[in-house]
């Protein structure tokens, strides 16, 4: 058989959901599972991060577990199972894909991903709005590359990158005002500019803002950790000079693509 251990698997998952099987499995909802979805999605990007290909397997059936458990649930609730899951999908990739299964003739990515958008549209056509079908629930960065996104493909966009420069320095010098005037609630409205405003910067330079963030974060943990490990007193007792030197002394110590 040749999808033996997927079909094993989704058996597995039945059981766990039956009287006879785990009361924890039991007792899981769409909505109380929901953590365990981002996080199991993340730390498969991790693993795609570091090229750790057996953590990645892993991490990968770690993320099929919850796509069979959310299937089994709505199963039992008489929505959908998985094999209508896969159906949805299968009926998708093809009409989006008709370049590949119909007559359809492309001459490069850019317009295969605009046929992509022409056809997501006709299957939603109860969306009027560019800003209609982001997600309320990803990060407010991932949020705002989206929103960025899909403003720009209205034609909402700047001349070019001069401009956007300018108005990431015009966000900069606003919040400067508020913190002047100690306006707080303008200060942080004005620090939102800011960041949308910094995430249209990494869209306009083709950059993942939320994966550039979680490597600056990584980045800052290493060198931090090198830093206790250098440390010849308690870190409180630092001055901001000593910490400064310290800082540079645990940045040579590591890789420089680290």
């Amino acid at each position: 058989m040749k999808y033996e251990n997927l079909e094993k698997l989704i058996e597995i998952i039945e059981k766990l959901r039956s009287p006879q099987g785990c009361e924890w499995d039991r007792a899981q909802t769409h909505k109380s599972l929901k953590r365990n979805m981002l996080e199991e999605a993340y730390e498969a990007v991790d693993a795609m991060e570091s090229d750790d290909m057996p953590h990645l397997q892993e991490e990968l059936g770690d993320v099929l577990l919850q796509v069979l458990l959310h299937s089994q649930i709505a199963k039992e609730e008489g929505f959908f199972d998985i094999e209508n899951v896969a159906g949805t999908l299968k009926d998708k990739l093809i009409h989006r894909h008709p370049h590949v299964f119909g007559e359809l003739k492309v001459s490069d990515t850019d317009e295969i991903i605009s046929n992509w958008d022409k056809l997501k549209k006709e299957e939603k056509p109860e969306r009027k709005s560019a800003m209609d079908g982001i997600s309320k629930s990803q990060s407010a960065l991932m949020s705002a590359q989206k929103i960025s996104k899909n403003a720009v493909k209205t034609g909402f966009e700047w001349p070019d990158e001069k401009s956007l420069y300018e108005c990431i320095n015009s966000e900069f010098e606003e919040f400067k005002s508020a913190k002047i005037n100690h306006d707080t609630d303008n200060m942080e409205e004005e620090l939102g500019d800011i960041l949308f405003a910094v995430v249209n910067l990494a869209r306009w330079n083709k950059i993942d803002a939320e994966q550039a963030l979680l490597k600056a974060n990584k980045k800052f943990m290493r060198r931090f950790r090198k830093m206790e490990e250098l440390a010849i007193k308690p870190l409180k007792e630092y001055t901001f000079e000593e910490y400064d030197e310290l800082w540079k002394l645990a940045k040579s110590k590591i890789n420089p693509k680290n």
